[in-house]
């Protein structure tokens, strides 16, 4: 006999199941399949980027920064570029949890606090660096506390067009268990924040559509485009100097 619990958890499963088998109500596309199958070859990153040189020059303007990760990543995937910040004189630091298992109202809170956290050690306005849905994550922190950050930078995040032009919408319903356009928080997902906000994208991501990381005029300040992958955001050495030059900027 199955126990209530039992039946609970298995209930819940199936809801997620077929939160995943959706169809998209909007014939939104994510990237052409090729590029897809490229993103998995991001173990050969760390191969590459021994051909390539990255000189790190010491940062003119040392801030303090906090890193958000993707969906499905723990902070250790962000640990390249905390390295090469931290070689440069800013100081890192992490979100202030583990693997990013989707923006729902527990986790954004949780992220929130730390942000506060950080803030009122120094009174110092935080830069904010999110890679894909960290970012739009970042963006929505930027939205709620825009005296605590000096600046998003977010790295191949979907935050503008249709919340399912992107390779991962499927995986992420099943996994955070809600629809990816209800977001637990009330919120525009497009609109930008009242801080400074640069949009990093590549026409080679194979998860998120680019037009939805690079975003329309009005919805960030501006756009930089890169020629890595979507994991190439925090595994390439072109994308932590387009991150070191951006964070000099005056």
């Amino acid at each position: 006999m199955e126990t209530p619990r039992f039946d609970e958890t298995r209930q819940e499963m199936s809801r997620r199941l077929a939160l995943a088998s959706e169809p998209s109500p909007d014939d939104a596309r994510g990237p052409r399949p090729l590029l897809l199958i490229q993103e998995f070859l991001w173990p050969l990153e760390p191969v590459k980027r021994q051909f390539g040189k990255l000189k790190v020059e010491p940062a003119r303007h040392p801030k303090r920064i906090m890193l958000l990760p993707g969906f499905g990543a723990h902070p250790v995937r962000m640990r390249f570029i905390a390295r090469k910040l931290e070689e440069a004189g800013h100081t890192a630091k992490r979100w202030g949890m583990g693997v990013n298992l989707g923006a729902t109202a527990e986790r954004f809170a949780i992220v929130e606090e730390r942000l506060i956290e950080l803030y009122n050690r120094r009174g110092e306005p935080i830069v904010l660096v999110g890679w894909s849905l960290g970012g739009v994550m970042a963006r929505e922190l930027a939205k709620k506390h825009p005296d605590k950050i000096a600046k998003v930078i977010t790295m191949g995040s979907p935050f503008s067009g249709s919340p399912r032009a992107n390779n991962g919408w499927r995986a992420y319903q099943a996994i955070a268990g809600h629809r990816v356009d209800e977001p637990q928080i009330d919120t525009v997902v497009s609109e930008k924040p009242p801080v400074e906000t640069v949009a990093f994208w590549s026409p080679r991501d194979g998860i998120v559509d680019p037009r939805s990381a690079c975003g329309r005029p009005g919805e960030r300040d501006r756009a930089v485009a890169l020629r890595c992958s979507h994991m190439g955001f925090v595994l390439s050495n072109e994308s932590v100097a387009a991150l070191l030059s951006e964070l000099d900027r005056p």
